[in-house]
C-alpha cells in the first residue's frame, strides 16, 4: 500500500475510507486501477490486489450493496477531486445586489439618470434593490413612492424580473430586480 495517511486525513468533503480502514461487508466490489470492473471480491483478496499494484484501496461507494471499492493512488484522487472543486468556483458567477435610493419627489431628470443606472446594473447580471426613502412628513404619501417603483418595473419589463413587489420596511419601500433569464 503506497501512502501513510493521519486518522484525520479524509477525502475533499466526503468521509472515503482507505486501506486497513474500509469495514462493513466481507466482500466488496472491486474497480481496478484503470476502471475495469473485476467483479465482487473478499475484503482481504482486494486489499491483497492494491498493496501487490503499490496503490491505496479506497471506498468509493460506501452506501452501495456490496461497497464499491477502488484501486488507486489516493494521493492523486485526492489532488484531482480540489483541482474539479476549485475549477467548479471558479466557473460560478457571484450576483451582487445594487442599490439605488430615490426620494418620492424625485425630478426626472434624476429618475431618468437612476434609472440608467439600474439599467446597467442589471445588464452586468447583478441585482438591484430599488429604495424609496420616505423623510418626516413624506410618509403620508406613500402612494408617491409606490408609483415611482411601478413606473421603474414598467419601464423596465422587458429586461428585468420582480423578484420583490414593493413593500414598505420603516420608512424605506423596498422593490428587488433581477435580470430576466435568457430562455
Amino acid at each position: 500500500m503506497k501512502g501513510n495517511y493521519k486518522a484525520g486525513d479524509r477525502g475533499p468533503k466526503k468521509d472515503l475510507r482507505i486501506n486497513k480502514r474500509i469495514r462493513g461487508p466481507k466482500e466488496v466490489m472491486l474497480i481496478g486501477k484503470d476502471g475495469e470492473p473485476l467483479g465482487t471480491r473478499l475484503l482481504q483478496e482486494a486489499l491483497l490486489l492494491a498493496e501487490e499494484a503499490e496503490l491505496d484501496l479506497v471506498e468509493v461507494a460506501p452506501n452501495e450493496n456490496p461497497p464499491v471499492c477502488k484501486i488507486l493512488d489516493y494521493g492523486k484522487f485526492k489532488y484531482r477531486q480540489s483541482k474539479k472543486a476549485h475549477d467548479a468556483k471558479k466557473k460560478q458567477k457571484v450576483i451582487h445586489v445594487k442599490e439605488v435610493k430615490l426620494r418620492p419627489k424625485t425630478e426626472e431628470h434624476d429618475y431618468q439618470f437612476k434609472l440608467k443606472h439600474i439599467k446597467r446594473f442589471i445588464s452586468s447580471g447583478d441585482k438591484a434593490k430599488v429604495t424609496v426613502v420616505f423623510r418626516g412628513r413624506e410618509m403620508v404619501h406613500k402612494h408617491l413612492g409606490q408609483a415611482i417603483l411601478e413606473r421603474i418595473s414598467t419601464e423596465l419589463v422587458d429586461e428585468v424580473a420582480v423578484e420583490q413587489l414593493p413593500r414598505q420596511e420603516g420608512r424605506n419601500m423596498i422593490m428587488i430586480l433581477a435580470p430576466k433569464t435568457a430562455k
